[in-house]
């Protein structure tokens, strides 16, 4: 019988496995000789006050000093402009003595707070002026103390 044929194919497979199993033998000579690049020297990186890796250590003369106290976890509470002012002036947009509620819009913000006849301290009416405290209620703003303007 007939040797087969090398064809270019099978050549090009057999340089390729050669080549690949000859640079294997040398990494695993370069490792044992200590040669491998794996040094700890060379994989040390350090963070700058920035935040950016750097190969050299921080300048400990920069070195700021925080307190844990200091740190805020969280957002800090929402406090609305002008929450200082406790009593505030308004005008009555709505309201309906038989349910006993109504709306009063805020002359100083401009928004509308809910009135409900509870928090009333004398009786009104439409377009009167009024003045009133707003406290946080389960659905939002309610005014209470509510008194006439006279």
């Amino acid at each position: 019988m007939a040797r087969a044929r090398e064809t270019f194919g099978k050549r090009e497979n057999r340089t390729k496995q050669e080549k690949k199993r000859k640079e294997k033998e040398a990494k695993r000579l370069d490792k044992k000789d200590g040669r491998d690049g794996n040094n700890l020297d060379e994989m040390i990186a350090y963070v700058d006050e920035y935040g950016r890796i750097s190969s050299t250590p921080p300048d400990l003369t920069k070195r700021v000093v925080i307190k844990a106290e200091d740190i805020q976890i969280g957002v800090p509470k929402y406090i609305e402009p002008g929450a200082g002012e406790v009593i505030r002036t308004g005008i009555v947009a709505f309201f309906n003595d038989s349910k006993g509620y109504g709306f009063i819009n805020d002359t100083l913000s401009g928004k509308s707070v809910f009135v409900h006849i509870n928090g009333l301290e004398e009786p009104i009416k439409e377009n009167n002026k009024v003045t009133f405290e707003v406290v946080d209620g389960p659905k939002g703003p309610n005014a209470v103390n509510v008194k006439l303007v006279k």
